[in-house]
């Protein structure tokens, strides 16, 4: 099944339609993609440079994963985009650990073994010069709408962007009355119906690596000298070991891609084009404090992507059962009190005994971390013994059951310093110092 070669063609991109469009081969499949950028306000010259070519080819790449994906071979020929070594092994990384879950889940291993064939890159990369302002990244969730609050608060110029938006990323950016920039992904209906065929493969794909692609592209013709993303720190913890590495679920999320996209994109454009995540000194709690000052966007927003993935969006925003409502429910409990959060969601989600085995799972207590963006086990953990005293939520069935458990398992003590360390900031980040000092004061 791995014994062909997954071929990448030169993009093309059309400055009067705004269309750009993809080709890969695969065996005896050949593909095409398809993104549409709006005309409006797009500055046709910055189509026409070295910096926007070569984020052309790096989307290329990037874009291919959902591809690749159906037979994995080994061998990635993409001798028909420019790119460096550094860029190559940018694109391994995306090949490689991006698609981590998908390896894990598929029991293939991949880790170490694939190869990038490139053609030599451009010399004619002519520094840019990009607007100081953000194209901030917008999912609907809690995270991306408490980096726009401080934002606004820091007063920065910026405009919300997303991909293919739908749900309540629309509604979350209506709230919000910022500028909203949207680009329409189009995936080839032959990859997607091949997915659900015997002999060929299937999963999990890096949407924010793809995502953020789009959105270097984005910021090129529209003119965003930052691209600004919510990732917490949180999202830097593996899921599972498989052949020999974590197997991360968020890796395109994590502070290591982070650091490796932000260098690639710096040096395409010669250093004009800046990428970073507002939340990385934040845990998942911390944002939910954060998220819980405000009631401004409690009937539009959602994180889950169950409800999400049946968007029109016309049924409840949460359904109360999956990880991702299990974990955002847990953690604005120490926050918010019983009738706002439970208005929100529609459910107790932590008065329901179906939940008791999810939540033990997501707590450390049985299982493995769930393949979801979640925060990280001991913090979930901290959050439900924080929480098992509060006349609020003591009495609720997954509470009452978990909470013995945890204290045997964790000792109260090491679970009220986890909650302490996690309501506190890292310095691990990569957030400008000029917008760093901006925010700090409103994130406090």
């Amino acid at each position: 099944m791995s014994q062909t070669s997954f071929i990448i063609d030169a993009p093309v991109f059309d400055p009067t339609t705004g269309e750009a469009r993809f080709g890969y081969r695969l065996g005896e499949h050949a593909f095409v993609e398809t993104l549409r950028f709006p005309l409006d306000t797009m500055d046709m010259a910055r189509a026409d440079t070295g910096a926007f070519a070569t984020l052309l080819d790096l989307t290329a790449a990037v874009l291919g994963v959902s591809y690749f994906k159906l037979l994995a071979p080994f061998e990635i020929d993409a001798t028909a985009l420019a790119l460096s070594p550094a860029q190559r092994a940018f694109l391994l990384d995306v090949y490689e650990n991006g698609l981590g879950e998908f390896y894990a889940r598929n029991d293939l291993k991949r880790f170490g073994r694939l190869s990038i064939t490139a053609g030599d890159p451009r010399q004619d990369n002519i520094p840019q010069t990009l607007p100081d302002r953000a194209l901030v990244l917008i999912g609907g969730g809690k995270d991306s709408l408490v980096s726009v609050q401080l934002l606004e608060s820091a007063g920065t110029e910026m405009s919300l962007f997303a991909v293919n938006p739908k749900g309540p990323i629309l509604t979350s950016a209506e709230r919000s009355g910022l500028p909203f920039l949207t680009v329409e992904r189009i995936l080839d209906p032959e990859m997607i119906a091949l997915g659900k065929k015997p002999g060929y493969y299937n999963g999990h794909v890096p949407s924010t690596a793809i995502n953020s692609m789009i959105a270097a592209l984005a910021s090129l013709l529209y003119g965003y000298g930052n691209i600004v993303l919510s990732n917490e720190r949180s999202a830097s913890e593996g899921n599972i070991e498989f052949d020999g590495r974590q197997a991360n679920h968020q890796y395109s999320k994590s502070i290591d891609f982070e650091r490796a996209i932000r260098d690639v994109l710096a040096t395409a454009t010669s250093g004009s084009l800046g990428y970073f995540s507002l939340l990385r000194p934040y845990s998942e709690a911390r944002i939910a404090a954060l998220f819980a000052r405000s009631n401004r966007y409690d009937d539009v927003f959602s994180s889950c992507n169950r409800n999400f993935r049946l968007a029109g969006h016309d049924g409840p925003l949460w359904c109360g059962k999956c990880p991702k409502c299990h974990f955002v429910f847990l953690i604005f409990a120490p926050h918010m009190d019983k009738a706002r959060l439970t208005g929100i969601f529609g459910q107790n989600v932590l008065d329901n005994p179906d939940n008791i085995d999810p939540y033990r799972a997501l707590t450390g207590l049985s299982g493995h971390k769930p393949w979801e963006c979640v925060g990280e086990i001991l913090e979930a953990a901290a959050c439900l013994w924080r929480i098992a005293d509060h006349p609020d939520w003591r009495d609720s069935a997954v509470v009452k059951a978990l909470r013995p458990d945890l204290e045997a398992f964790y000792g109260p003590a090491r679970l009220q310093s986890a909650y302490e360390e996690f309501m506190a900031d890292s310095a691990d980040h990569l957030i400008p110092e000029n917008i760093e000092s901006a925010v700090a004061p409103h994130a406090h």
